[in-house]
């Protein structure tokens, strides 16, 4: 089979140093360096970008070659890779480690050696049991069926046979059990990601998925993984229903919940850094911004076990120290942390970050230094992608941003051409909001002469009206974008970022 050779590329790029090395020790010959596939394997490691031509002279040198010989070499070592890397796997995770032991009993078996069958069931099932891996354990009960079949052993199954269908069976309610959460878990997630702004028809589905028994108490969770669901799928629940002192209440049950299983997060720490992440988001929400802090150098400072987890690691704790310094008003500290992510995004996978979220974070924060050209290309990039189901009122958020940075840039002979294509945009499904509707009405005002104090009306005025839509629990807009801060910095002549500063100080008084 052909491998194409970008798959190779892209696999060889993403090995850490570590599994790099690990391959090397995983060929094991004499005549390594000199083979082929270890020069293309040096080769693609020590290239800037992909070139097929300049990969295959560093193989083949001037030498003709044909090429289905240089493809069936790259399929050579894509194989390697893979075989190496489940070796690799094999040494650090409970769940190859269990499948290779499995794996063993398959060849003890063939070859009639039921004692050591026994052998390595009897530890297997020790393991499985430490790390609830339900689905070895009724294969290592099947296999424990199977011997005693085959060696006749009718004392064995006579003795046995209740207790083995007793467990058969409680492990089958287990994974039914975890199944059953993880199915409320996804409605729910894809439910709330299709649109933030809830419906009455939106709000009673997820009142419903909530109804289910299931949901009603932690003793229904039978295992580990169906508790972590559960704290799961209240905490992202609540806060889609805007209770965060109950949402904040259910993070720091899952929190402490996971990091009382030590055994399982040296095992897995993806839905520990899920849970950290959603835990800075609900204090963030209460205004607790040292519990917030302390919480972010907690996630910074996780242990990545796969190269999946130092992706997630890097991407929530951004996410949630943008967030940090956008609500804050620290948009200078901000910009630091912007330049240390962006650096980092470099040696990670990039299209993790390509996401409408992040543009708009970026946007937040060149808005909030003042650097309004760079805003503006965050912004270009955030309009150039796609849409999709996610997020759509950060689709219709960005054309309103968009309104807002051509008239901060002076733009004005842009503005009427861009107020026509954004009403049409938000027009289009009959989606235009109170919100939207006003602020285009102020651009377009905006644009003609007027006197100052006409203009301070103005201003005024708008920032009365959305001070007002703010408090209906509908207009989560003014959340994601502190748009009356802006509104009183044109009113005052004070720099944004001071405003932002000034009202997140008085908020916080308030709530304290």
């Amino acid at each position: 089979m052909k491998t194409p050779s970008s798959r190779l590329y892209d696999l060889v790029k993403s090995l850490s140093i570590t599994e790099r090395r690990y391959f090397k020790l995983f060929i094991n010959s004499k005549d390594a360096t000199n083979s082929k596939y270890v020069r293309l394997f040096d080769a693609i490691g020590s290239s800037a970008a992909f070139d097929d031509e300049e990969l295959m002279r560093a193989v083949y040198g001037n030498d003709p070659v044909s090429t289905q010989k240089y493809s069936g070499l790259k399929a050579y070592l894509y194989d390697l890779i893979l075989r190496s890397l489940q070796s690799f796997d094999e040494k650090s995770s409970v769940d190859y480690r269990l499948k290779n032991m499995l794996l063993g009993v398959r060849t003890f078996f063939k070859r009639s050696h039921f004692d050591d069958c026994k052998d390595i069931l009897y530890k297997a099932k020790k393991i499985a049991k430490d790390f609830e891996d339900f689905n070895t354990l009724v294969e290592i009960l099947g296999w424990e069926k199977r011997i005693a079949y085959t060696q006749t052993d009718i004392a064995f199954l006579d003795r046995e046979l209740g207790r083995i269908t007793q467990e058969e069976h409680g492990y089958l309610e287990q994974l039914t059990n975890i199944s059953a959460y993880r199915n409320i878990f996804f409605s729910i997630l894809v439910s709330i990601r299709k649109e933030v702004s809830r419906s009455q028809k939106q709000r009673e589905e997820l009142s419903a998925l909530m109804a289910d028994p299931l949901m009603q108490d932690e003793s229904h969770a039978r295992s580990y993984l169906a508790k972590v669901l559960f704290f799961r799928i209240h905490s992202i629940y609540l806060f889609s229903i805007s209770d965060f002192e109950a949402f904040y209440d259910s993070s720091k049950k899952l929190i402490k919940l996971m990091e009382r299983n030590k055994l399982m997060l040296r095992e897995d720490v993806s839905e520990y850094i899920s849970a950290l992440s959603n835990h800075v988001i609900s204090c963030g929400r209460l205004g607790k911004v040292a519990e917030v802090r302390q919480t972010l150098n907690q996630l910074i400072k996780v242990k990545p076990i796969t190269a999946d987890d130092e992706v997630k690691i890097h991407r929530q704790y951004y996410m949630n120290k943008f967030r940090l310094c956008i609500s804050t008003g620290e948009f200078e500290e901000g910009a630091k942390e912007l330049k240390r992510h962006l650096k980092g995004v470099e040696r990670l996978d990039k299209a993790q970050f390509i996401k409408s979220n992040f543009y708009f974070q970026y946007f937040c924060i060149y808005f909030g230094t003042g650097n309004f050209e760079a805003a503006l290309n965050s912004l270009n990039d955030w309009l150039k992608m796609s849409e999709s189901v996610e997020r759509k009122d950060l689709q219709s958020l960005a054309r309103i941003l968009n309104l807002i940075i051509h008239y901060e840039l002076g733009n004005t002979m842009l503005l009427d051409s861009l107020l026509r294509s954004t009403y049409r945009y938000l027009n289009k499904a009959n989606r235009l909001s109170d919100f939207e509707r006003k602020m285009m009405n102020f651009i377009r005002e905006a644009g003609k002469p007027h006197l100052k104090k006409e203009m301070q009306q103005i201003l005024e005025t708008l920032k009365q009206d959305f001070e007002d839509l703010s408090r209906q629990p509908s207009y989560g807009v003014f959340d994601l974008f502190d748009i009356i801060s802006w509104l009183e910095s044109k009113i005052s002549g004070k720099v944004y970022a001071e405003v932002v500063k000034e009202r997140f100080r008085q908020k916080s008084v308030a709530t304290t």
